[in-house]
């Protein structure tokens, strides 16, 4: 595969630019053509000097006959060359370039690219790209404009990849695929993606690259999914008449009914744990939809069959709010329950040895090397959508190949789900448990603050409300996108002065865990009536008494975001309210923030939040364990349905040992290479 050349072997490049480049990941040739535009200018009608007219947008190409500099005022120059050719001559003017006078020489051919203007009787050239001789990368085509990062320009770019697209990779697809799906071949899609001959190529391109990208990305999955068909797990569950009458009077022993969602989801996880190969299944609900119940159901099946169950939690605050949770859910059985994090000691926990008990709830600390357990068989994972096969690879090091259990409450279409998660599968609760009253959000016009600050103090006053004010930041920021923000500290110097009868309290996430700890803690227990806080309460915080949350600068957020926000209140059965507060006045913005005030279904709004923003922005690359799609469009319903049905040929018909480059392609969507390890 020639793609793999490094970076260091480009010609003509300075250590400076190679190391420009490495930074944003690109250590070789492939990395390099995979580095795609983001839009096009057109440029490809060239014309004649004597048959321009004004407004049209050309390439010219010309000799300079005459160059001058000529300075305009203080920090404002013209350089002024004239180029001519056999039909005519225009100027072409640039702004406070004077390193071209030295560049550009007399009686040199040069190509231009720009719009031609009018001033006064005479045309001249606005110049937006050019190159020097008559060969065409930057003019006469149509050519790509690439995210300018780490100081890299478009020319920059466009010359090194212009470069490398001579060193193709070697086609991976098979053919039938390719004739079947009617796609172009690999290295013409690279460089008509790059260097379109036509709109219509560069479409063609664009869907057999995006073809290419979500294949590897399913095919990756599959093979998963395939290997863990075969497994065995190491603790095989039993079902008998004394388990179901056990587990149905927990069930009817439950403070409450179990929704039909909630049911049906316990069913499906069920029929799972009686199978011998281990599932891997993730359950996405809204907050407040019931999942740690169906999750407690789990573990109890697991204990009735005499075997233990990890319980992991990404935060120390998630995995203390889970253990008390299942220790009230537990407190009529004789389920033993268990505490470990890094920072917790188990004497806290009425003196309970963690590893001997029957439910084991922390973070990561759970799976490290001084943990050893004898007996899992159930593994449950919150809020980390894939469980890394490095993870799996230490539980098997401990004789271990437990059942597996993902959860989240992040909103997931089910494209994206079934695109990105293809090795797992997908239960779903959509119902909220009876009595919850719908969050009355809305979003609040600058000129509105002081009314909902009034409000909102007379919601404490008269009905003991709780207050959540979250706040993107924790420093002010320099930059100037950012000066509106409202950082959380001085947000929170603000707040003790518009709400100074009233106890505040601060949370961010560089406190330590035990601060954060007592902070929630005391917010729980009334002792103070406002929490100003950064998104550190996104995931899992559990307060009851909470009816009203305020976010600031909301326009900075995603709408999936939102939603996890806006689900810290409304858990319990009186009203609850979500105020969307921005700065700014932007058309798009404000509606954007009145779509979501609309809309209360999360999987709508994961809908509307992947048109909008992509799924790498929705819910954070690195949090999620959500590969960065390159090119591809999870919003393509059609090519994703082409793909499965690609893959699914594949796996039926082919082996994948007989394709090597595929293989080799694979080991960059590997699973455990997009895992939080």
């Amino acid at each position: 595969m020639d793609g793999i050349k490094t970076i260091n072997e480009l010609p003509k490049t300075s250590a400076t630019t190679i190391k420009k480049f490495k930074k944003l990941g690109i250590n070789n040739y492939f990395d390099l053509i995979n580095y795609f535009p983001f839009r096009y200018e057109n440029y490809s009608i060239i014309s004649k000097i004597g048959l321009l007219q004004e407004g049209e947008i050309v390439t010219i190409t010309g000799k300079i006959i005459d160059k001058k500099n000529q300075i305009i005022r203080s920090r404002l120059s013209l350089q002024i060359f004239l180029l001519a050719d056999e039909t005519g001559q225009i100027e072409i003017n640039f702004y406070n370039q004077p390193y071209l006078l030295n560049l550009f020489k007399k009686d040199q051919i040069v190509s231009v690219a720009g719009k031609i203007e009018r001033y006064g009787r005479k045309l001249s050239l606005k110049p937006q790209e050019f190159e020097i001789g008559e060969s065409k990368i930057h003019t006469g085509r149509i050519i790509p404009i690439y995210p300018e990062k780490n100081g890299l320009s478009s020319k920059i770019i466009r010359e090194k990849i212009y470069y490398a697209l001579n060193y193709p990779p070697d086609e991976f697809l098979p053919q039938e695929i390719i004739k079947y799906n009617q796609l172009l071949d690999e290295i013409n899609a690279y460089k008509q993606i790059h260097f379109p001959s036509s709109k219509t190529q560069l479409l063609k391109a664009k869907e057999r690259l995006s073809f290419d990208e979500l294949f590897l990305i399913q095919l990756s999955s599959s093979l998963v999914k395939e290997n863990w068909k075969k497994e065995v797990v190491s603790k095989k569950f039993i079902f008998n008449k004394e388990i179901d009458n056990k587990l149905k009077s927990f069930i009817d022993n439950l403070p409450f009914k179990l929704t039909n969602d909630q049911k049906k989801v316990w069913n499906e996880i069920f029929n799972d744990l009686k199978k011998s190969s281990p599932m891997n299944r993730l359950l996405q609900g809204d907050v407040g939809s019931g999942k740690t119940v169906v999750a407690a159901l789990a573990c109890y099946f697991s204990f009735l069959n005499g075997y233990q169950s990890l319980f992991m939690a990404p935060t120390e605050i998630l995995a203390q709010q889970h253990y008390q949770t299942l220790t009230k859910l537990f407190a009529n059985t004789d389920v033993k329950i268990g505490l470990i994090t890094s920072n917790i000691k188990e004497t806290n926990y009425k003196n309970q040895k963690p590893n001997i008990a029957d439910i084991i709830i922390g973070t990561h600390a759970l799976i490290s090397k001084k943990n050893n357990y004898q007996n899992v068989g159930l593994v449950i994972i919150d809020e980390q959508h894939r469980f890394g096969v490095k993870q799996r690879a230490e539980l098997k090091n401990k004789g271990l190949n437990p059942h597996l259990l993902t959860m989240t409450a992040t909103p997931i279409p089910r494209t994206v789900a079934l695109t990105l998660y293809g090795e797992l599968d997908f239960s779903t609760i959509t119902q909220m448990p009876k009595g919850r009253l719908e969050i009355k959000t809305f979003f609040i016009k600058k000129s509105k603050r002081d009314d909902c600050y009034q409000w909102i103090k007379k919601q404490i006053k008269e009905n003991k409300a709780q207050v959540f004010i979250v706040c993107p930041l924790i420093e002010e920021s320099n930059a100037e996108t950012m000066k509106s923000v409202k950082a959380a500290k001085k947000e929170y110097e603000n707040l003790q002065k518009i709400f100074s009868e009233f106890k505040l309290g601060l949370l961010h996430g560089k406190m330590k865990t035990k601060e954060k700890e007592q902070i929630m803690s005391d917010f729980k227990d009334h002792k103070f009536d406002i929490l100003v806080t950064t998104p550190v309460v996104e995931v899992g915080v559990d307060i009851p008494g909470a009816t009203i949350i305020l976010i600031e600068a909301a326009e900075r957020f995603g709408l999936a975001q939102l939603h996890q926000l806006r689900g810290r209140v409304g858990r319990n059965n009186k009203q609850s309210y979500c105020f969307l507060f921005s700065e700014n006045e932007n058309k798009n913005i404000i509606d954007r923030l009145n779509l979501f005030a609309k809309i209360k279904n999360g999987s709508q709004l994961a809908l509307e939040d992947l048109k909008l923003r992509g799924p790498g922005d929705i819910y954070g690359t690195k949090q999620h364990g959500i590969i960065e799609l390159k090119i591809a469009n999870l919003n393509d319903y059609q090519l994703i349905k082409k793909v499965k049905k690609a893959v699914e040929y594949f796996i039926i018909n082919k082996k994948i040992d007989d394709y090597k480059n595929l293989k080799q392609r694979l080991k960059n969507y590997e699973i455990e290479k997009i895992t939080n390890d």
